[in-house]
């Protein structure tokens, strides 16, 4: 009976480490690809930052109104005037039409019932 026992321990412990050593490989490969995908994270910040910056660039007022001047022929660009804005009561907003109720049901008492 002390055989088994051990035959059993000893199984035991070939199985546990086999699944320690399973995890601990896991567990290795799902730091180096959290590692990787923080690269890719940090290379992608870094990208946004450089195309915030040319955006930031391109856009400067001088530089677009230089454009609308250069180009005003073919665009025909103005520059806006606060006169062009309107107000908001000016605005007319479509009405919203609610469906037409029909079969109506009064749910307020049951007739005829008095209340507890």
């Amino acid at each position: 009976m002390r055989s088994v026992a051990y035959v059993l321990a000893a199984m035991a412990v070939f199985g546990l480490a086999f699944w320690a050593y399973r995890e601990n490989y896991a567990t290795q490969r799902v730091l180096s690809d959290t590692q990787r995908l923080q690269r890719e994270i940090g290379e992608a910040q870094v990208r946004l930052s450089v195309l915030r910056a040319e955006w930031a660039y391109l856009n400067r007022p001088d530089r677009l109104a230089e454009l609308a001047e250069i180009n005003f022929d073919r665009l025909g660009l103005l520059p806006l005037r606060p006169d062009q804005f309107g107000r908001i009561d000016e605005v007319s907003f479509p009405t919203v039409s609610l469906l037409p109720i029909t079969d109506a049901v009064d749910v307020s008492s049951m007739a005829g019932e008095e209340p507890l």
